[in-house]
């Protein structure tokens, strides 16, 4: 019996170490894309953002090693009672029902865990709230079923940003269905204040290399922000059910120097000065439609 139950034991030693090496192996054939999906990849999306970088330790580092010890640890006593209390290992059963250290162990055990995960998990989600003094606000409008933009700041009006076509998409190389037709633009190392609101139904507003993701509410407006730290263009997409074209309500954003984010401010017709912080009370009316002069864009053919 213990020479079978040590072979078991080499058995399952062996399938977890082969599935480890695999998983790293898959991990390393695929180099992660950054701001955007990797084909193959198995790992989070790589962030740019403090936020990001702390949700990723988070699983990576807490989450994970505590979540594979436990699924060892039952597995091993699953096997463990399989083999050393069947019918035939063990004709005999003892006639005791409880254990009382047993007992306190298994009721101790995972309160401590929790509260081990709790510290890591607090910190975080006291961060997100904690948003320092923002350089920059933009209010985000979800529609059905594209996104409208305003700087109230640069005093830029609304703009619509719908998906960008695929014929369109294909010849300038970036990715269908996450690329748009009007990408929000920020400068880089700088604090934005994003304002949510909806003016249908329920949206949500979601960049995954910058951490964040905030529900578009109708009649209420909420707030999310995030402060990326390299220049480049990053794809996000609502992450709310919100009706047939649901998968067609992409977000683009193109992180720049301060000094290209004045130009592009400028070609919109907005204020280049020193924006001053809006509050969130200035933005919380219910919102309207798009006030660019030109209608509302339908959303794009698809």
């Amino acid at each position: 019996m213990k020479s079978r139950f040590k072979g078991m034991r080499a058995w399952a030693t062996g399938v977890a170490t082969g599935a480890t090496a695999a998983f790293w192996g898959a991990s390393a054939l695929a180099e992660d894309l950054v701001g955007q999906p990797t084909d193959k990849a198995i790992d989070l999306q790589p962030g740019v953002t403090p936020l990001r970088h702390d949700a990723i330790f988070f699983h990576n580092a807490i989450l994970l090693p505590i979540i594979t010890a436990i699924v060892l640890l039952v597995l091993g006593l699953l096997v463990w009672c399989v083999v050393r209390y069947n019918r035939r290992a063990n004709p005999t059963p003892a006639k005791w029902s409880h254990n009382t250290v047993v007992e306190v162990i298994w009721t101790l055990a995972p309160v401590l865990v929790l509260v081990f995960i709790a510290i890591f998990s607090f910190k975080l989600l006291f961060a997100y709230h904690d948003m320092p003094k923002p350089d920059l606000t933009i209010k985000a409008t979800g529609y059905q079923w594209y996104w409208g933009f305003e700087y109230p700041d640069q005093k830029i009006p609304e703009f619509v940003s719908n998906i960008l076509p695929e014929d369109q998409a294909k010849a300038k190389g970036v990715p269908y269905r996450l690329a748009a037709t009007q990408p929000i633009v920020v400068p880089v190392n700088k604090t934005v204040r994003v304002l949510v609101t909806g003016a249908d139904v329920i949206h949500a507003f979601a960049v995954p290399s910058f951490g964040v993701i905030m529900d578009a509410i109708p009649g209420r407006v909420n707030e999310t922000w995030f402060k990326v730290d390299r220049i480049g263009t990053y794809y996000g997409q609502c992450r709310e059910l919100c009706g047939v074209d649901h998968a067609f309500m992409p977000i683009e954003v193109h992180v720049v120097s301060q000094a290209d984010f004045d130009a592009w401010v400028a070609s919109k017709h907005g204020t280049a000065a020193a924006a001053t912080p809006t509050t969130v009370a200035a933005s919380a009316t219910a919102p309207a439609a798009p006030t660019t002069s030109a209608a509302p864009a339908a959303p794009a053919a698809h």
